[in-house]
């Protein structure tokens, strides 16, 4: 089957005319870059992707880790969280959950009603998720020991997602598409927000990745075009 490109905008091209696509820029001209290209009617998310040498279809090349932003994603997430336990229920409320429950939660989940988006589960109620799988795989939103979402410290796991803890997981081409905050955070701040995601990838190295491990990074702007960054 031919591939048909899309038309890009007048908009669009403007934008790239700003970015010399031959360029690696260091991080901070990269960010400032994808700053100013952020010229949509919102506040544009600034995302980060990684390209690595790992084999996606290998069990043990794959990259499913989480970060904490310092600064935060600037996204307001809802966190659900799936417990029978009434003293974790009390205290997932506390720490700023959305959605706590167990039957009455998975439920909802079965009819697909799924008003959230982050999904904590105490370990003893993973047995019960089988039935919702179907539902929740396709989402990403299946918790998982590796990123912190299935754990019996549940108040501990809301307070670190609400305050801007990230979950990322490679894709089926062996990519990385990662938030590091909105355009409107300072530049200073997408810079340790984006460290933090870096540093955090680095130490999730597979120990059966072969090679140079992340190959490439860009960055881009909601709508904006992307941007290569300096190794």
């Amino acid at each position: 089957m031919k591939k048909v490109d899309h038309p890009k905008s007048k908009r669009f091209k403007d934008l790239e005319k700003m970015v010399d696509p031959k360029k690696a820029y260091p991080i901070e001209e990269a960010i400032d870059l994808a700053k100013k290209t952020a010229q949509v009617k919102f506040d544009a998310t600034i995302e980060a992707h990684f390209n690595l040498s790992i084999d996606p279809k290998k069990s043990d090349q794959q990259v499913r880790h989480s970060v904490i932003l310092p600064n935060g994603s600037g996204q307001n997430i809802r966190i659900a969280v799936l417990t029978g336990n009434g003293e974790q229920q009390k205290n997932a409320k506390a720490a700023g959950a959305d959605l706590v429950g167990e039957a009455d939660l998975l439920e909802e989940i079965k009819k697909g009603k799924i008003d959230f988006d982050v999904l904590v589960a105490a370990p003893d109620t993973m047995k019960l998720l089988g039935p919702v799988a179907k539902v929740l795989g396709p989402r990403g939103l299946m918790p998982n020991p590796k990123d912190g979402t299935v754990t019996n410290n549940i108040a501990e796991a809301v307070k670190n997602l609400k305050k801007g803890q990230i979950n990322y997981k490679n894709d089926d081409s062996g990519n990385l598409h990662v938030i590091i905050g909105k355009a409107s955070f300072d530049q200073t701040k997408l810079v340790e927000n984006f460290q933090a995601l870096l540093d955090s990838i680095s130490k999730a190295k597979p120990t059966g990745a072969k090679g140079t491990y992340i190959k490439n990074i860009s960055l881009n702007s909601t709508m904006g075009p992307g941007i290569k960054v300096a190794l």
